[in-house]
């Protein structure tokens, strides 16, 4: 029995005589002084003796959990080396989807309305006309179509002209038509979308990239992959980094198939999450298009797996179980032999060599839809074209955007952070304002009146003294954030219609969706985002692309700095001239002769990435080598350190594998616990998972001390 809980292994129970009890089966179990919901992995160990053992008390009645996801919840657990019971959690994520739904009482015509027998009142006719073609209604609403009260509808129930029969309440879910005819596809697209489709027929497994530049119709192609998939009768999962800014994805898709896909993510309601999970369950839901957590659902019939943006470090989960869904969707579609797409303008590292070696297959879309053109990138050498003192946009991005504005354009500016300034110094005495629970600036919101800590979500309103000195009204904002970027923007282009587009100025999916649709309708001459804007909207009047601080992702040492650095600022100037007039991107940076700079402008991807692959390969990184990082954390640095130097005593040594640390984590402090790091690297032939299991074997961890396992890390903080 696996117990959706932070456990190491399974327990052991009995079945009695009057349960049938199957493996996958959802059923009650006793724990210490409480009752819980566990799932029957298989046949007991035998380990404990038959009269100890206690009874399963009753069977849920759910579907049982089919044999490839708990096959998926073992193998996530083993590579990821987190307890089984926690993955399960995440596959258990609806608990009350697990009880019996609920019933309603409808009515339906139990006689013919001719019977001349019956008084029939208009009021009754009424009713009887409703039912006559329709399905059985429950009473409030048959009466408030048929403009009765609810008495003439019980009371026609009880003379026999109504019968009440009880029906088990569940949500319909539009079927989107696999059959519906799509737009025409150029040759390259045809060529791509044929390929999919075959693959989908095979009913096997397969993993391939789907390369292609911005606004290369990648979307219509996969959505001919989905379209074989329901046609024959099989569910698919699409997992898009950003759930809550697909609209325009969205209404691609209905626009397509004629019905909204099931959505996942974690903006439903919990009935809307049972809902959905049961139908998911039962076949009723043929499309879902998710957050990572949606690779977890327990679909009947999955037959096809898209990622797309599948570079996005989204998919990457770093707090409680550590995975990366891009890789886990790969083996969730090997275990129920699905075909799987992993679509990008801009793939990641680890799939160009997947393909290069021939674990994927690729297929490339290498221009645009249409006659439409890549924007013509530029750099800006701000060493020798710098903004005015005070100021953050150089002179050829303000004469850029004024051309711009004066054309009837869009313009997009792009800085990736939040907020007013990202640091606040008192002039008096040099101190920044920090969050007291975390190693980290507190990032000035003005238009919101208070700091924030992005770590951890700390907030207090703005000092007029500095606690270090007293000094009054002494602080100054340092640096630019988007809420400055506005304000600088307002002052040169006062006529301008301007928005944030921001997770802080757009606090949900509909907030995001209605600033999108303004921007396609042309309300807004000036958008400023962070990353949300650059992945993959299309704005058709959107001209200009204006990257404010493209230096910003290339600071702080991370493995894959450079790469992720190219690709966000390649995906954002993709958004430039996606319609029928040129684009044009600017690229702010002190550092015009760095290889991503010079990747950017010259447009040659395949150089940047064959230069980053080869330096991977020299340093025996990934995807050349294996990482995994422990993150060791606790309120007290004494006991922290005390678990770092038992560690340190046990680290594996031989050859292939390398132990760097135990250093400070660059986020000393987080959430008011203290962290210490270590990183294990291995040559690729050797799987960390078997070095990490000898080493952690024998360390005792005090309680308040925790350890965090992350095999292939994405985030070095």
């Amino acid at each position: 029995m696996l117990l959706p809980l932070p456990l190491a292994d399974a327990y052991d129970y009995s079945v009695p005589d009057e349960l049938e009890v199957v493996a996958g089966h959802f059923v009650i179990v006793p724990l210490g002084k409480r009752e819980t919901v566990g799932v029957v992995w298989g046949e007991g160990s035998g380990e404990v003796p038959t009269e100890k053992l206690r009874d399963i008390a009753h069977v849920l009645p759910a579907l049982p959990m089919a044999d490839p996801l708990r096959r998926f919840v073992d193998w996530v657990s083993a590579y990821t080396l987190a307890p089984p019971g926690a993955v399960l959690r995440m596959a258990m994520s609806v608990p009350s989807a697990l009880e019996a739904p609920k019933t309603e009482i409808v009515y339906r015509a139990a006689v013919q309305p001719d019977d001349a027998a019956l008084k029939l009142t208009a009021q009754r006719r009424r009713v009887l006309e409703q039912l006559k073609d329709g399905p059985a209604m429950p009473a409030a609403e048959l009466a408030h179509i048929a403009g009765v009260g609810t008495s003439v509808i019980k009371t026609m129930a009880s003379i026999g002209l109504l019968e009440a029969v009880e029906r088990t309440m569940r949500r319909s879910f539009a079927q989107p038509d696999g059959k519906q005819q799509g737009p025409a596809l150029s040759p390259e697209q045809a060529v791509a979308a044929q390929g999919l489709v075959d693959k989908v027929l095979t009913h096997a497994f397969s993993a391939t990239l789907l390369d292609g530049v911005p606004g290369a119709g990648k979307t219509e192609v996969y959505f001919e992959a989905i379209a074989a998939a329901l046609a024959s009768g099989r569910q698919v999962l699409v997992l898009l980094p950003e759930i809550a800014l697909t609209a325009q994805w969205l209404k691609r898709f209905e626009d397509r198939f004629g019905a909204p896909p099931a959505a996942w993510h974690s903006g439903l309601t919990s009935l809307e999450r049972r809902e959905t999970w049961r139908a998911i369950a039962e076949g009723r839901v043929g499309v879902v298009v998710g957050a990572r957590s949606a690779l977890f659902l327990p679909f009947s019939t999955l037959g096809l797996i898209v990622v797309d943006e599948e570079h996005d470090s989204s998919f990457k989960q770093d707090e409680g179980v550590t995975y990366n869904a891009r890789d886990m969707a790969v083996v969730r579609a090997r275990l129920v032999s699905a075909p799987i797409v992993l679509a990008s303008a801009t793939p990641s590292l680890e799939s160009v060599v997947n393909v290069s070696t021939g674990r994927y297959g690729a297929l490339h879309l290498p221009a645009r839809h249409g006659s439409q053109e890549l924007a013509k990138l530029s750099a800006v050498d701000l060493r020798r074209q710098p903004p005015a003192r005070g100021r953050w946009l150089s002179p050829p991005v303000v004469e850029a955007m004024t051309k711009t504005l004066a054309a009837g354009e869009q313009t997009l500016l792009f800085l990736n952070r939040r907020g007013y300034a990202p640091l606040t110094l008192c002039r008096a005495c040099g101190h920044g304002i920090e969050c007291p629970q975390c190693s980290a600036w507190l990032v000035e919101h003005r238009f919101r009146r208070t700091l924030i800590c992005h770590h951890c979500g700390y907030s207090e309103p703005p000092a007029h003294a500095c606690k270090y000195c007293d000094a009054v009204d002494q602080f100054v904002a340092c640096g630019p954030g988007v809420e400055r970027l506005a304000e600088e923007a307002l002052e040169l282009f006062p006529a301008a219609r301007l928005e944030l587009f921001t997770s802080d100025s757009l606090m949900n999916r509909d907030e995001a969706s209605a600033a999108i649709d303004r921007m396609v309708a042309g309300e807004i001459d000036i958008l400023i985002g962070t990353q949300m804007a650059a992945k993959g909207h299309h704005f058709p009047n959107l001209t200009l692309v204006a990257v404010v601080d493209a230096d910003l992702g290339l600071n702080g040492g991370d493995l894959r700095a450079a790469e992720r650095t190219f690709q966000l600022l390649y995906q954002v100037a993709g958004r430039a001239g996606r319609q029928d007039r040129p684009g044009q991107a600017l690229v702010q940076t002190h550092v015009p002769e760095h290889p991503v700079m010079q990747a950017l402008v010259s447009g040659d991807r395949d150089r940047f990435v064959a230069a980053e692959l080869a330096d991977r390969q020299a340093a025996g990184m990934p995807p050349y080598g294996r990482l995994a990082s422990l993150i060791i954390s606790g309120p007290d640095p004494a006991a922290v350190d005390n678990v770092c130097g038992a560690l340190t005593r046990r680290a594996p040594h031989r050859d292939g594998i390398t132990v760097l640390g135990p250093s400070t984590a660059p986020l000393a402090l987080l959430r008011g616990r203290h962290r210490r790091r270590f990183l294990l690297r291995t040559t690729r032939d050797i799987a960390v998972q078997p070095v990490l299991r000898i080493w952690l074997e024998r360390i005792g961890l005090p309680g308040s001390v925790r350890l965090q396992i992350d095999v292939d890390p994405y985030s070095f903080l």
